[in-house]
């Protein structure tokens, strides 16, 4: 017994040693007085990342889409964008190769991406404008790739998907508040009257119609913590306030996609809950009608009232859409190229007016920039996700089923993110976005949750009958 301790003491000298003539060896090479106090960090962060594998991956996506650390500008040159990536590789490489805690699994909507993805690899050989497709995968697209299947396979269980509405929504919030107080003093407002958040740095946060996509994409959530029965009432308080919250900053932004999102959201959500849909749809008409009043979409200085006839927005969607489309002419098989549709107007559009344009439009931008092979790949991944988000949903909110509020209401703050973004994603450009690729990650992993419980409980009414 006194020898086993003695030769483990001796082992962890030699550990010891060895670590420390390590970091000798390495400040020696870089003399400075913050080298061996970060690598003495090292074995802290490895524990961190290890044991902390799902917030970490949250957190991710958090600051990746909702670009938290450019709505705060004293975070940005912390680059926590790139130190939570390197850590969410390194906790997926540990508990896939080594403890083994991550558990791969196919399923129809994930298969239906991996198509896609492969479509869009391809796609960069041939594309219009190499420099810039290859550096928009590289920079972005890869890390939302990578991210479906870590994010399916990291969240497993009841608390995780607890974790996941909470963290969405704060994001949200924060988010929210930073519109809704530079609206309130005036500052970064496009047009005069459309908000914006740090217009200074090229960003997604920067544009009023991307802004309301970042604000749309946790709305969902928030009103499933607010409506979902069985929560308890901090939580569906904490949804009341992101709810008003995020919809206030939409409304100040004034995009008209923006607005026909929340319209989906909040029409989901209330179509389920009311028994007459005569009255459902009465008055909602009446709510799209007063909504669009309250935003004050006939005061814009584009796509408002003061424009006759069609106006100069709406134009320029079209447009944009007929550029789309001879860029698929021209490239049937592959597009132009992801992120090139804009560089490559110039050459599509017959009312040339000085400036490229964006597509808004998802399904156009998928249909330019990957072509009609694309098109269809990406039409059969939203309908493998449509489909997985609906039946779920369904089964975790039958009267005789007994799933967790939690699963419920992420269940149903899926579906309606879904329709969400089908709606909006009409006039917004959201194809190779964040948005659908963490819904197709999120409607994974509830689906994998709710078929494994569905199947042990047919397997333990087996046994009971036997």
């Amino acid at each position: 017994m006194q020898s086993g301790r003695l030769q483990c003491s001796t082992n962890l000298i030699w550990f010891i040693g060895i670590i420390c003539c390590l970091i000798g060896l390495i400040w020696s090479l870089v003399p400075h007085p913050v080298v061996p106090i970060a690598l003495a960090l090292i074995p802290i962060a490895l524990i961190i990342v290890v044991h902390f594998s799902v917030p970490i991956g949250l957190l991710f996506i958090v600051f990746s889409f909702f670009r938290i650390h450019e709505a705060i500008p004293v975070l940005y040159s912390l680059r926590i964008p790139l130190l939570l990536s390197l850590a969410t590789i390194s906790t997926l490489t540990w508990h896939l190769m080594i403890s083994k805690k991550i558990k791969p699994y196919s399923r129809p909507e994930l298969r239906a991406f991996f198509i896609f993805f492969i479509i869009v690899f391809i796609g960069l050989l041939f594309s219009a404008n190499r420099t810039i497709a290859i550096a928009y995968f590289q920079s972005t697209y890869i890390k939302m790739a990578i991210m479906v299947p870590v994010l399916a396979w990291l969240l497993t269980e009841v608390k995780h998907f607890k974790l996941t509405l909470l963290m969405m929504s704060c994001a949200g919030l924060i988010v929210g508040f930073i519109a809704l107080f530079n609206k309130i003093n005036g500052i970064g407002l496009v047009e005069e009257t459309r908000v914006t958040i740090g217009r200074n740095i090229e960003s997604i946060l920067g544009d009023p119609n991307d802004l309301s996509l970042v604000l749309l994409f946790p709305l969902s959530f928030a009103i499933s913590l607010l409506l979902t029965i069985g929560l308890s009432l901090r939580l569906r308080l904490f949804g009341f306030v992101a709810t008003i919250v995020l919809f206030s900053a939409i409304m100040a932004t004034q995009s008209r996609g923006g607005l026909l999102g929340v319209l989906a959201v909040v029409g989901i959500v209330t179509y389920r809950r009311i028994k007459s849909k005569a009255l459902f749809f009465s008055a909602g008409g009446l709510c799209t009608v007063a909504l669009f009043i309250v935003a004050g979409i006939s005061g814009r200085k584009s796509g408002g009232a003061v424009e006759a006839g069609v106006d100069e927005s709406a134009m320029g969607r079209l447009h944009a859409w007929e550029a789309a489309f001879g860029m698929a002419l021209d490239n049937p098989l592959t597009g132009v190229g992801i992120n090139t549709f804009y560089s490559n107007y110039y050459y599509y559009t017959p009312f040339w007016d000085g400036l490229n344009h964006a597509v808004h439009s998802t399904w156009f931008g998928v249909l330019a920039e990957t072509g009609f092979v694309g098109l269809a790949a990406y039409l059969i991944m939203m309908t493998r996700i449509f489909k997985a988000s609906r039946n779920t949903l369904n089964i975790v909110t039958h009267p005789s089923s007994k799933y967790p509020a939690v699963v419920r209401a992420i269940s149903e703050g899926n579906f309606a993110g879904f329709l969400s973004f089908c709606v909006s994603g009409s006039f917004l450009t959201q194809g190779f976005t964040w948005p659908i690729y963490i819904l197709l990650a999120l409607t994974a992993s509830v689906a994998q949750f709710v078929e494994n419980k569905e199947a042990s409980n047919y397997a333990y009414k087996d046994r009971e009958i036997i």
